[in-house]
């Protein structure tokens, strides 16, 4: 009982805040999806990239926090190709009117830093440091979940058949902006 007690008390922190999303305290959670398609033609590839991330708002519009990379294409009698990566994430929101066109948007830099790979089925494969950059938007849905568009450069550089890869990636993703000072008071009153 006392855990859906404190899970409806989580749910109603992030339903019932009228916060800022953006402030310092916060938590981002959620996940980039840069590609996922299933084709229904025979010998037709399957593919999914995730990037699931979670940051934590060391200033008002600075988050700072981690991220995971998973990638797989696979098709009949084509191999598969696995791409991977774990490491730091920085994100900057814009907080000026003028360049937030949209009401409910806001635009941003990420960064990242981290250990990658990416190994193709067939041709050359880098595994090394990797580091991507790039603007984005997010448009907020309710006051806590924002929609997310991403265009980035991502670039691995280490060893491999090859020392270098070079990618220009746009992704959808949905992040969730949740409020910690709230989520903690209110499972405090749940468990008394």
């Amino acid at each position: 009982m006392k855990k859906i007690t404190t899970l409806l008390a989580i749910m109603l922190a992030i339903g019932g805040t009228t916060k800022a999303q953006l402030q310092q305290g916060n938590f981002l959670i959620g996940s980039d999806i840069a590609a996922f398609r299933l084709g229904l033609d025979d010998g037709s590839p399957f593919t999914v990239d995730i990037r699931p991330k979670l940051a934590f708002f060391v200033q008002n519009n600075l988050a700072l926090g981690a991220y995971l990379k998973f990638g797989l294409q696979t098709a009949k009698d084509a191999g598969t190709t696995v791409d991977y990566g774990i490491g730091a994430l920085g994100r900057y929101y814009i907080n000026d009117p003028s360049v937030n066109l949209l009401r409910h948007s806001r635009f941003f830099f990420e960064g990242n830093v981290g250990i990658e790979g990416t190994n193709p089925a067939t041709g050359d494969n880098t595994n090394g440091l990797g580091l991507g950059i790039g603007p984005g938007l997010a448009y907020f849905i309710s006051p806590n979940v924002g929609l997310e568009t991403l265009f980035k450069y991502e670039g691995i550089v280490g060893f491999g058949s090859s020392v270098t890869s070079n990618n220009l990636v746009l992704s959808l993703g949905l992040q969730i902006y949740l409020p910690s000072a709230r989520v903690r008071e209110r499972v405090e009153e749940s468990t008394q």
